[in-house]
């Protein structure tokens, strides 16, 4: 596979499609926990939003108004804040700091001057926990090594779905070059994951970066398996998504399939990921609809979803686009909205840096 240049097109489908992905399925999201995909579906039959084509409609008196209200059709202004899209954002900032040569302990850092701890959950917050109690003031400012990075990620939820949420732009930077994306996700990885924790998160940054410079999805899937170990479980779980794309009872075959796992672990969120992309066709609806009405992690799989579809060169409807006006709501230090014009053309421009 070649390195291709960089298309402000498709980074800004990648953009629209990640940001609006992520609002559907936010409001969803705690639902989707505490009730499981029985309680999902219930709300969506219940408000005629089945399949589901749009965002998400409000209905009175539920979890979803006490929780995602400005997130529903008919009450969205801008992308509200979340994790999904903190994560892309940081990662932009950590590439226009430090370039492609960045290490975990930038990672760190820049956790640590830009993040608020409060914004982070599971893997992120248990690695960020521990940065806290063993960093000192010259790791802090760039003069000491500090301590031993890897104790961040001897976590408990180190196979969870954090790293895979925080890969997307590294493979959006790298068009064409799957290793490089997988090399740098897996760099930002290492601070809070280990294992299929970390080849979730390679997998989605290789994939990102094969989609513009391959003649279809599967063959974008074929270069993006290639950059993790053939016998990991995130492999089988690329396999297992692809193998049921398309079949009427492929939602229900994932959930007997892993359900075992945690509703945020890494592997069956990545076998829906794989699946709704594949199973959507040109169809953007489709695709993060089913994505996010298939339960577990709603918002990181609408988001996942999303941006993956950006980049294929199909746009993005305006029906999905319009609501929220290109205001990107961010809860990063110094940071509260953002214009999506601006993060376009920085994407950009980090991608011709690397070129």
């Amino acid at each position: 596979m070649r390195a291709v240049s960089a298309d402000p097109a498709r980074i800004r489908a990648a953009w629209q499609g990640r940001i609006s992905g992520c609002i559907l399925g936010k409001p969803l999201e705690v639902l989707s926990f505490q009730q499981g995909r029985g309680g999902l579906n219930a709300y969506l039959g219940a408000a005629g939003a089945l399949p589901l084509r749009d965002y998400v409609p409000l209905e009175r008196g539920s979890t979803v108004e006490q929780l995602g209200r400005a997130c529903c059709r008919d009450h969205i202004v801008r992308a509200e804040p979340d994790d999904d899209i903190n994560y892309t954002v940081l990662a932009l900032l950590l590439l226009e700091e430090h370039g492609a040569g960045f290490d975990v302990a930038d990672v760190a850092r820049a956790w640590l001057r830009r993040l608020p701890a409060g914004t982070t959950w599971t893997a992120e917050r248990a690695a960020y926990a521990t940065l806290l109690a063993n960093m000192n003031d010259e790791f802090v400012n760039g003069d000491a090594a500090g301590f031993d990075l890897s104790l961040c990620s001897d976590n408990e939820y180190n196979d969870w779905i954090g790293a895979q949420i925080r890969a997307d732009l590294y493979g959006w930077v790298c068009p064409g070059r799957p290793a490089l994306a997988a090399e740098l996700a897996a760099r930002d990885a290492s601070l809070s994951h280990r294992g299929d924790g970390v080849y979730g998160a390679q997998f989605v940054a290789a994939l990102a970066a094969a989609i513009p410079a391959s003649p279809t999805l599967h063959a974008a899937i074929d270069a993006a398996l290639e950059q993790i170990p053939a016998e990991s479980g995130a492999a089988a779980a690329v396999c297992f998504g692809r193998d049921i794309a398309g079949r009427d009872d492929a939602v229900d075959t994932l959930h007997e399939k892993y359900a075992e796992l945690s509703p945020v672990h890494t592997l069956n969120n990545l076998a829906l990921v794989v699946w709704a992309l594949l199973s959507a066709g040109a169809d953007f609806s489709t695709a993060v609809g089913d994505a996010v009405a298939a339960g577990w992690d709603t918002d990181c799989n609408g988001a996942t979803v999303g941006g993956l579809f950006g980049l294929t060169g199909q746009p993005i409807p305006d029906h999905w686009t319009a609501p929220w006006s290109e205001r990107v709501g961010v809860s990063l230090a110094g940071e509260s909205e953002l214009p999506l014009g601006d993060l376009v053309a920085r994407t950009v421009a980090v991608a011709e840096s690397i070129g």
